[in-house]
């Protein structure tokens, strides 16, 4: 009897230490997205949402950021995970500037949906050209973003630069349509998704219009960037601008940290697929979209816990 209760009790007590192990793992995730007012951050928390039901253990944390920043931070483990445009992703991992070196800890997890660049001007400063805004005030967004490092290659290739600028504030969207509302800025320039939220708040307070580029602008920024890619914001999108829009953009795309594991990404990405039609109701650019379009290769190494998942379900053959 003496015995049988000595094993009950030791039975008891392995079973006891090895629970922890028996439960499911803890995955501590951390995100990075993009400003508030842009489709990245709320993008970003159903995609947060998403991971948290169906992955028992796993917490994502949100956080604000940028397209460049983020590959910067997924590449110093500041997150795990982190959106990004293909532009700043190839230059990421190729060690172009603005990286000062390679970022050889990131690969792509998904590619999501277009991305546009779009430069926002009162309708009655007589802005048609970027060459018009020299001498005036802009609002690029926050340093360390795709877009604002895009605002100032497409500077460079008019051969302006900040200094020409009579002021240059890195704010947020938010912050920037309130400046633009009460006249202190004059050129609102931004990455994101048409229509912009921000753009559209704008549009309902303020005449406003939109500068379009001649090809020989967008062959130059393509010099520039590979990543980049023709793009058209056609008329009517946004109220009171009544013509079409001729410019570049390029890819949204989900990476993620080298050293993931192959099963957790694995997980993430059958979780991304799942949830396509949930993300559409956040960005509606993603409507429509399919796992081949999540799994279209621009450049960016693939994990390979996601790149198993493709195979697995025949979207990358």
């Amino acid at each position: 009897m003496k015995r049988v209760c000595l094993v009950f009790a030791l039975l008891t007590v392995f079973f006891l230490a090895a629970s922890p192990a028996i439960c499911a793992d803890k995955y501590d995730l951390k995100l990075m997205t993009g400003p508030m007012g842009g489709s990245w951050y709320p993008l970003g928390g159903a995609i947060s949402d998403a991971i948290q039901k169906a992955i028992p253990g796993a917490t994502v944390a949100v956080t604000p950021g940028g397209g460049v920043a983020n590959v910067e931070g997924v590449q110093l483990g500041k997150a795990e995970l982190g959106f990004s445009n293909s532009s700043s992703g190839v230059d990421g991992v190729s060690g172009r500037p603005p990286f000062k070196s390679k970022m050889d800890k990131v690969r792509q997890l998904a590619n999501l949906y277009p991305q546009y660049f779009q430069m926002v001007v009162p309708a009655d400063k007589g802005i048609k050209s970027v060459a018009d805004l020299k001498g005036k005030v802009i609002s690029p967004g926050p340093k360390g973003h795709t877009g604002e490092f895009a605002s100032r290659q497409l500077l460079e290739i008019y051969g302006l630069s900040y200094n020409d600028m009579a002021k240059v504030h890195h704010v947020g969207y938010n912050d920037t349509v309130s400046l633009m509302k009460d006249g202190h800025c004059d050129g609102f320039l931004l990455c994101t998704t048409v229509p912009a939220s921000s753009i559209m708040d704008l549009a309902s307070t303020r005449k406003i219009d939109l500068i379009s580029m001649p090809d020989d602008k967008i062959k130059a920024m393509q010099n520039l960037n590979s990543g980049y890619i023709p793009r058209m914001i056609p008329k009517g999108t946004y109220q009171g601008v009544d013509h079409d829009i001729s410019g570049f953009g390029f890819f949204t795309h989900l990476i993620v940290r080298a050293d993931i594991s192959d099963e957790l990404v694995y997980k993430i990405t059958k979780v991304m697929v799942e949830n396509l039609p949930n993300f559409a109701n956040v960005v509606s650019a993603m409507k429509g979209l399919q796992a081949e379009d999540l799994a279209l290769d621009i450049g960016v190494p693939f994990h390979p816990g996601a790149l198993k998942y493709y195979k697995e379900i025949g979207a990358i053959k």
